[in-house]
């Protein structure tokens, strides 16, 4: 019988996640690596790939936090999505509103920071460099960012990259989180 990624064991799937997202955190350097170097349609295409990647990452997420708070938890889904949409929009210059990606992961990353700290099967301290991350995204949308900008992407990079390489060397703590 075909199991549903909710009904999944929570450790694999945890280690799923991190494994996604470090395909995503790699496609999308790679991406940005080659923009201006080459025709764009390999930037394009790897920054096509990191999306799809960070869709699946989302779904992960959402399903990862669901029993800590459901309707945060979608809440932050609907976000990283519309923030996905938006970037592959851009890509193709195809958006309606000139409306950058990050405006959606800022609160994405507030929110999922949120979740980790009020769950049990992921180390609190997780959760700080996260909420440091989204209020860092929210001041690269800010005329701050020409002061900042440099430490707000250092300080992203840490919030997501510490919860990315936890996920896929530890997992959760399956106890707690079926608890």
């Amino acid at each position: 019988m075909k199991k549903d990624i909710s009904e999944a064991r929570p450790g694999p799937r945890a280690r799923l996640t991190g494994v996604v997202y470090l395909f995503y955190f790699l496609t999308a350097i790679f991406g940005q690596f080659l923009h201006g170097r080459g025709p764009a349609i390999f930037s394009d295409g790897f920054n096509i790939i990191g999306f799809a990647c960070y869709i699946v990452v989302t779904l992960l997420f959402y399903f990862m936090f669901k029993p800590v708070n459901k309707p945060l938890s979608l809440v932050a889904a609907l976000f990283s999505l519309a923030g996905c949409v938006i970037g592959v929009l851009g890509l193709f210059n195809l958006s309606v509103w000139n409306t950058s990606p990050i405006l959606f992961f800022a609160p994405y990353c507030l929110m999922i920071g949120w979740l980790i700290l009020k769950s049990t099967f992921l180390p609190r301290m997780l959760g700080v460099p996260m909420l440091l991350a989204g209020l860092g995204w929210l001041i690269y949308l800010s005329p701050l960012v020409k002061y900042l900008s440099l430490y707000i992407v250092i300080v992203g990079v840490l919030g997501e990259a510490s919860q990315m390489l936890w996920l896929v060397v530890k997992g959760v703590n399956v106890q707690r989180w079926e608890e």
